[in-house]
């Protein structure tokens, strides 16, 4: 069953923004000194069905290797699908030429992790920030360089420095400048991977500000990928779980947070670090109790038959392994939160972030 959007009432009735179907991403792994033959094949992203809607925030969630900045550089087209189909805007681009690719181009960007390997130190940043203008043949009225003063300005940096390099620069204000670089073109849908995971955490909370102002003034779309689940409630409007290259829960963000079905997403949001502002209510409520998951993630070069999950899950039967979960709305769920688990979590109201360990019952 293809994920559904839940966001506003005009976005259900309008055609997403972006949707993938059955999207798959298969790296060869080749053996041998000399003749190099295909040995295997890294599963990265599996089969996926993702929906975004105009001016909306899907949340992106998974552990490190689930296929989160691999799903997000697919969609950039930056990567070429093994699979499935990517369409935007009501077009298929899965296999789009460049010359095909070149209209849309500038509506979908990326603001990439690492602000200080993103940037090319020889440009300086009005280099940086122009150079996407300068590519797709873009001249703004008052010229280029007022333009990139401009954007400086709205990623609240001094237009100033516009001729400094990125090295003159702190973490935070660098990806500051990739923010203005993605928002040169105008884009409907950035791609955020990471942004703020390289960042100390009073920068994270700046850069996240800033996206959501920058989201509500010009209404742009931002597939968000992260594994601060902290991080994502704040920004996005509904989540998707990834683990090992499949899409196992999908749900507006408050009926993720406080009623999850799946047990891995239970897992994740028990990690969650929790600053209780009440001491005497954390004290009467007793301590919150944690889900420790056995043994470590599998091999994405040999996944495992049936759920993915279930062999770390504590509920787990014989089904699981002969049986692949479909992601589907369960009884009892409201529309859009889908789950793809044969025997899900019983949908039990929990406190923000408080989830009980069913493995210690």
């Amino acid at each position: 069953m293809k994920e559904t959007g839940t966001g506003s009432a005009a976005g259900k009735a309008a055609e997403p923004l972006l949707e993938l179907s059955g999207l798959e991403k298969h790296f060869p792994v080749t053996g041998g000194f000399v003749f190099k033959r295909q040995v295997g094949r890294v599963h990265a992203v599996d089969g996926i069905d993702l929906t975004v809607h105009a001016g909306e925030t899907l949340g992106l969630v998974g552990e490190s290797g689930c296929g989160k900045s691999t799903t997000g550089r697919l969609v950039a087209r930056l990567l070429e699908p093994t699979g499935g189909a990517i369409r935007y805007g009501g077009r298929d681009i899965t296999h789009a030429s460049r010359r095909e690719l070149k209209p849309i181009r500038s509506e979908i960007q990326m603001i990439f992790q690492d602000p200080y390997s993103s940037l090319n130190p020889r440009h300086t940043v009005g280099g940086i920030i122009r150079g996407p203008m300068e590519v797709n043949g873009i001249d703004p009225p008052g010229g280029r360089d007022r333009r990139v003063r401009e954007l400086l300005e709205i990623v609240g940096l001094n237009p100033e420095h516009y001729n400094r390099f990125p090295h003159e620069f702190s973490g935070g204000q660098r990806q500051r400048i990739g923010v203005a670089r993605a928002l040169a073109l105008n884009p409907r849908l950035i791609v955020a991977d990471e942004p703020v995971s390289a960042l100390d955490v009073s920068i994270q909370a700046q850069v996240v500000n800033l996206l959501q102002a920058l989201q509500r003034e010009l209404g742009i779309a931002f597939l968000f990928i992260a594994h601060d689940l902290a991080v994502v409630r704040h920004f996005s409007q509904r989540v998707a779980v990834m683990y090992l290259g499949k899409i196992v829960e999908v749900a507006d963000r408050d009926s993720l947070y406080r009623r999850p079905r799946h047990p891995y997403t239970h897992a994740l949001l028990s990690a969650v670090p929790e600053v209780e502002a009440d001491p005497a209510a954390a004290s009467t409520a007793g301590p919150r109790e944690r889900i420790r998951l056995a043994g470590d993630v599998p091999s994405p070069i040999d996944p495992p038959s049936g759920c993915r999950f279930r062999t770390r899950c504590w509920k787990a039967q014989e089904k699981c392994a002969s049986e692949e979960p479909p992601l589907v709305r369960l009884e009892g769920n409201r529309e859009g939160h889908l789950t793809a688990c044969h025997f899900p979590e019983a949908p039990t109201v929990h406190g923000d972030d408080v989830v009980l360990d069913p493995a210690l019952a």
